[in-house]
């Protein structure tokens, strides 16, 4: 009998990913253990993305501001809470690529240490003064526009343990840059095909040199916990926010949570583009050595 690959798994628990992580769904040929984090190797990525969602909302401008088109931000101050987090680039893609934005011409002001500490930030990159919040720099208009919830204004305070349990704001009345933004996206998603992602499985490197049947069993044990969690949104049954947000996706595409190289290409494609327009990385890497094709094994 082949004995089982051992692997330390770190993913949240969310509908389309918990029967794995409940061992519901068994990884075929793999002795899974799952953690909360595991850093420190060479990865490689499978296209596996555990969240899905559009950015085009989701970022609001004071009324006084003059700004009413993504352009205008050119210029001004806009709070995130760090310049390197997924939605932040997905924006700021979306505004670059599709609305003419020069971004280099925005002041973004952020609160959080990078998720990359060796990341060099640009120069119209700083950091909010000690003492402040995007909230309240928002509500006194040193900040001319921001992310909301958690990615820029939602947080009252500086970043602290479990800040979620008690650090958020309350909703401001501040209005979205982009209007009737579910149909904006409805659009650009057929134009486009890219549908972003956030969130995927990687595995060391030197496992799936070893052992590259891992990539498949993977691949195969995600899409089979994904498919009841699909019926059940099919029912009407769920209603976590993102219950809520995949269900009113599925007219758009039908699952909301696709996998695989196919599906996914564009979005992909136009992350590094993204990635590399705002110096978060220093060249486009081949998608072959970014991502590993489990449909390929």
């Amino acid at each position: 009998m082949t004995a089982k690959v051992p692997l330390k798994i770190a993913v949240a628990t969310s509908g389309h990913t918990a029967a794995v992580k409940d061992g519901t769904v068994p990884i075929e040929g793999v002795e899974a253990n799952f953690v909360e984090v595991v850093r420190g190797a060479p990865y490689i990525a499978l296209p596996i993305f555990v969240m899905r969602r559009f950015h085009h909302g989701g970022f609001v401008v004071r009324p006084d501001a003059g700004i009413a088109k993504p352009k205008d931000l050119e210029g001004k101050h806009v709070g995130m809470r760090a310049y390197s987090v997924t939605t932040g680039v997905w924006t700021r893609g979306i505004f670059t690529n599709e609305y003419g934005l020069d971004a280099s011409k925005v002041t973004w002001v952020v609160l959080d240490e990078e998720h990359v500490t060796t990341l060099k930030l640009p120069d119209n990159v700083i950091h909010a003064p000690p003492g402040q919040s995007l909230a309240s720099m928002m509500a006194s208009g040193e900040l001319q526009a921001g992310f909301t919830g958690p990615a820029g204004i939602g947080r009252a305070g500086a970043p602290t343990a479990n800040w979620e349990q008690g650090g958020q704001t309350p909703a401001q009345n501040y209005p979205e840059l982009i209007p009737d933004v579910a149909a904006v996206e409805a659009e650009w998603l057929r134009r486009t095909g890219i549908y972003p992602i956030h969130g995927t499985i990687v595995v060391k490197t030197d496992v799936l040199e070893k052992h590259p049947n891992v990539a498949r069993a993977l691949y195969d044990a995600f899409t089979e916990a994904k498919a009841p969690y699909l019926e059940r949104l099919k029912r009407g049954e769920g209603q976590t926010p993102e219950d809520i947000r995949y269900r009113s996706f599925m007219p758009l595409m039908g699952d909301p949570l696709p996998y695989g190289m196919t599906a996914n290409r564009a979005s992909i494609e136009a992350l590094m583009t993204y990635a590399l327009q705002q110096k978060l990385i220093p060249e486009r890497m081949p998608l072959e050595q970014a991502f590993f094709d489990p449909e390929s094994v």
